[in-house]
């Protein structure tokens, strides 16, 4: 009787165990925009299998050989063992920087995946003693979410093709101009400057922070979009080749913004040129239309695909760049040694001055000179200024209408966002960047803005730079050892060669690695002093830093 009442009850506390674990690995699944081969990656990549519990069933695996071994011995360690982890593991509907969110598809996945697992700890009741068996059922709770979306992929594709066809049916109803942005970084910037300008002008909907996916633009539209938008401002996010392709069909662009072609998602593409091919999906769509405009960033044009698609529509592109050098001026230009694609009537940026309060701008566009002023940080915004700038004057917003707009930009939430603290101290707030230039215009804006006080670093370093990783890493870190006076950085064991090239050009400069973001909060914390500029580039999400200690 009393082991079958311990059977029952660690019957009941795996049930609880199975429910931590199914949302902890969830969780994960969810921010690999639930891609059965990434998350499997990235489970053996952190080795984030169960440990704790699987010892506990061992050792009392172990005790179960010595004769007469009472079962509800074994059965209490491996009750305590995931007691313990129930109670202690987070739940990341709550203790987590990104949030698992609950949606429908989730919760049709979760559940399903819970039942399959707790199915298998009725082994406990037929096979006491066969531990073997409960390691499978510890271990197979991973495997259980991966098996549920399988069986439901024909579910979900009907269900995803449904809200595609509703939206696009609605989008083509009410048919407001649609302005579609893509590029490896600065898309999310150019849209928040380019929507609010558009804003203060006409009704514009603009997708909401990073959503960029094809269910999230299809529930913005279905969900927001009325028939009083003129402008329908759309981010688009590049996985993999044919994705903006996709988008494009959803939301069939009037007119199309391409930022940049970089080594953000680098590891899905595999190369530099394949990214660009992609990008430039936007420039095919818009290109269908008769009358569409392109608007690109004259690095884009570095790729062969790209130069060749803007040749033969010259009337239909825009390209913006820097000013390209003088040929008579014998002083080193920034940048010189590559080749500039700058043509005559394109949109120069001549100058790009950062002030302590914000940018100027010089642009030249169509033999005009324009001075632009934002209160906004990090000289690579005067990137985005320039093409968000011409792309509104296209749309038939005027030059005066607009530096109206652009004298009550709002700062861009994450990105280069100046917060002065009520403890004398500064942050400067890059949390949402992950890209080479964007790191160093931070940290050129930490010079100008740090001249009075310490300028702290704190960093966990760039993601999904691929092969480009550890170089990149090398030179950005060089470059911060000249700046900074303190490098906190999160798990160094990512990024060992930004600390290598830190301690190289920083001499005995102060160096702290810390485990979390968390961690490096603590230490800030502890260790701040009055005029303080604290720089946080890059906040890694969870499946980076956080690895389940499961």
């Amino acid at each position: 009787m009393i082991e079958v009442a311990s059977a029952v009850l660690l019957f009941v506390t795996f049930m609880a165990f199975a429910a931590k674990r199914v949302m902890t690995y969830m969780h994960i699944y969810q921010q690999e925009e639930y891609d059965s081969g990434r998350f499997f990656k990235w489970l053996f990549k952190h080795w984030a299998i169960d440990k704790r519990v699987s010892l506990a069933v061992i050792v009392a695996a172990g005790i179960s050989l010595v004769p007469d071994a009472p079962v509800i011995l074994m059965n209490f360690i491996i009750f305590a063992a995931m007691a313990y982890m129930t109670y202690k593991e987070p739940d990341p509907r709550k203790d987590s920087k990104k949030k698992l969110a609950m949606t429908a598809r989730a919760q049709r996945i979760m559940y399903p995946a819970l039942a399959i697992s707790i199915l298998f700890g009725v082994w406990v009741f037929v096979a006491p003693y066969q531990y073997g068996l409960w390691l499978i059922s510890i271990h197979v709770i991973p495997f259980s979410i991966m098996l549920v979306n399988m069986l439901l992929f024909p579910v979900e594709d009907l269900i995803q093709k449904r809200y595609w066809r509703e939206a696009h049916a609605k989008l083509m109803d009410i048919r407001p101009t649609i302005i579609g942005i893509t590029g490896s970084y600065g898309k999310t910037s150019v849209k928040h400057i380019l929507g609010h300008i558009l804003k203060l002008n006409a009704p514009t909907l603009v997708t909401p922070g990073s959503v960029n996916t094809a269910m999230g633009i299809s529930r913005i539209i279905r969900e927001n979009l009325t028939e009083d938008h003129k402008f329908f401002i759309v981010e688009m996010g590049a996985y993999g080749p044919h994705s903006i392709e996709k988008l494009c069909k959803l939301t069939p662009p009037d007119m199309g913004i391409i930022t940049a072609v970089g080594h953000a998602h680098y590891e899905r593409f595999k190369t530099l040129e394949a990214v660009a091919e992609t990008k430039y999906e936007l420039a095919e769509a818009v290109l269908a239309h008769e009358d569409g405009q392109v608007i690109v960033h004259e690095r884009t044009l570095r790729f062969d695909y790209a130069r060749e698609m803007k040749e033969e529509h010259l009337h239909s592109f825009i390209v913006c760049g820097d000013a390209p050098p003088d040929p008579n001026s014998k002083a080193e230009q920034p940048g010189a040694q590559e080749q500039s694609f700058m043509e005559d009537g394109d949109l120069e940026i001549q100058d790009v001055r950062q002030h302590p309060r914000g940018l100027e701008i010089r642009l030249r566009w169509k033999n005009v000179i324009h001075i632009v002023n934002a209160p906004i940080f990090g000289v690579h915004h005067g990137h985005n200024l320039a093409m968000a700038f011409v792309a509104a004057l296209e749309l038939g917003v005027n030059v005066r209408d607009i530096q109206t707009a652009l004298d009550l930009l709002p700062q861009i939430e994450h990105r280069l966002e100046v917060k002065e603290q009520n403890d004398g101290t500064t942050i400067i707030d890059d949390a949402y960047n992950s890209n080479p230039m964007g790191f160093q215009s931070a940290l050129n804006l930490l010079q100008i803005l740090g001249n009075s006080g310490r300028k702290i670093l704190i960093t966990p370093g760039m993601v999904e730079m691929g092969k480009a990783h550890t170089e990149a890493h090398q030179k950005i870190g060089e470059y911060a050892g000249h700046i900074c006076d303190i490098a906190i950085v999160v798990n160094g064991k990512r990024i060992p060669s930004f600390i290598k090239g830190f301690k190289k050009t920083g001499g005995g400069k102060e160096v702290h690695e810390v485990p979390t973001f968390s961690d490096a909060q603590k230490w800030v914390a502890k260790n701040k002093k009055d005029g303080d500029y604290i720089l946080v580039e890059n906040d890694l999400p969870d499946l980076y830093e956080r690895i389940p200690r499961i």
